[in-house]
C-alpha cells in the first residue's frame, strides 16, 4: 500500500463512509473509491462491504488499521516537523515524562525553554516508569524523563539530578514532627506504600519497607495519589520530594528522612536517533530546573 492508500483508507475507517473521507480529504467521492479498489487490487482483499447499506469493513480492515494508524499518525508528525522548519522553528520535541515529574519539573523546564526558544514546538506526554521506556522503543516520544538509568544496547541515559524520598503528611496527623524523621516514627502510623519495581519502589522497599513500619494498608504505584490520600487523611505518605513540594498547603507538610533515601533522574533516549540540538538545550534547562527545586526544597544542589 502506497501512502496515498493509508490515507484514503485511514479517512474511510473513521469516518465510516466514501463521503465522509471525501470531505475530511477535500477530494471528489469518486477519487476516493478508485483509490480505495485500487488499495484492495494491490493488497489482494476486500476492505470494507457494504451491510443494509452501511460501509463496513472486514476483519482484515480491523487488523490493518492498528498499522496503518501508527504510520498516519509517523507521517502527520513529519508534516508537523516540515512545518516548523519552513517557518523557520527548531523542529519540535516529544517528551515522555513521569507522572511525578510531570507536576512540576517537566512544566517548569518546558516554560523556562520555551520563553527562549518559542519557535520550538512540544509534545508531552506522561506514562508510568515501563511505558516511558516503551515509548523510546516504538518512537512515539524522542526524549525520555525517568529515574531509571536503562541498561539497554539501544538506549543512552544522561543523569540530569536527583532527589530523595520524603515524608508526606498533614499537619494534625504529625504534629511538631522533627527535622529528619527516623524510620521507626512510621510504626506509629498508617504508611502509605509505594509499589512497582521501578527506582523508586525499589528504594522504598530496601530503606522504609522491610520491616521498619507498620503494615501498609493501601498500596500505590503513582505518587500525586499516595499525595491525594494523604491529604484526606488515608494515612502518611512516603513520596519523592517534588511530589512532596508540588503537594504543599496550608494543610500539608513534609519532612525529610532519617536515612534520606535518594535516587538519580535521567533523561533517556535511543541510541540510533542521536538528540537534536534543541534537546540538548532542553537538557541544560531541565539541569537547571532540578537544581533550582531542590535548593527550593531545602536539599543540597
Amino acid at each position: 500500500m502506497s501512502l496515498r492508500h493509508v490515507e484514503v483508507f485511514n479517512a474511510v475507517y473513521q469516518t465510516g463512509s466514501v463521503s465522509g473521507a471525501a470531505r475530511a480529504l477535500n477530494v471528489s467521492q469518486p477519487s476516493v473509491s478508485k483509490v480505495l479498489r485500487h488499495a484492495e487490487s494491490r493488497i489482494g482483499f476486500v476492505l470494507f462491504r457494504i451491510v443494509k447499506g452501511r460501509l463496513v469493513p472486514t476483519d482484515e480492515a480491523h487488523i490493518l488499521f492498528q498499522e496503518a494508524r501508527e504510520l498516519y499518525a509517523r507521517v502527520e508528525s513529519l508534516q508537523e516537523t516540515a512545518k516548523n522548519l519552513r517557518l523557520g522553528a527548531g523542529g519540535s520535541l516529544r517528551l515522555a515524562v513521569l507522572p511525578s515529574l510531570g507536576l512540576e519539573i517537566a512544566p517548569d523546564a518546558v516554560a523556562r525553554f520555551h520563553a527562549d526558544n518559542p519557535t520550538v514546538a512540544f509534545e508531552i506526554q506522561t506514562l508510568h516508569n515501563g511505558d516511558v521506556l516503551r515509548s523510546l522503543y516504538e518512537r512515539n516520544s524522542d526524549l525520555a524523563l525517568a529515574h531509571d538509568a536503562p541498561h539497554h544496547p539501544r538506549l543512552v541515559s544522561s543523569k540530569v539530578g536527583s532527589g530523595e524520598l520524603v515524608l508526606l503528611f498533614r499537619k494534625t496527623d504529625l504534629p511538631d514532627p522533627p527535622d529528619l524523621v527516623p524510620l521507626d516514627m512510621l510504626k506509629r502510623h498508617n504508611l502509605i506504600r509505594l509499589s512497582g519495581t521501578g527506582a523508586i519502589g525499589t528504594l522504598f522497599t530496601n530503606n522504609i519497607a522491610g520491616g521498619q513500619g507498620a503494615p501498609a494498608s493501601i498500596a500505590v504505584q503513582t505518587y500525586y495519589i499516595a499525595a491525594s490520600l494523604a491529604r484526606r487523611g488515608a494515612g502518611i505518605a512516603v513520596v519523592d520530594e517534588f511530589t512532596a513540594r508540588a503537594s504543599l498547603s496550608p494543610d500539608m507538610d513534609f519532612r525529610r528522612l532519617e536515612h534520606r533515601p535518594a535516587f538519580d533522574i535521567h533523561c533517556v533516549h535511543l541510541e540510533d536517533r542521536p538528540l537534536s540540538g534543541s534537546a540538548k538545550k532542553f537538557m541544560s534547562v531541565l539541569q537547571a530546573t532540578i537544581k533550582t527545586a531542590r535548593q527550593a526544597n531545602g536539599a543540597e544542589a
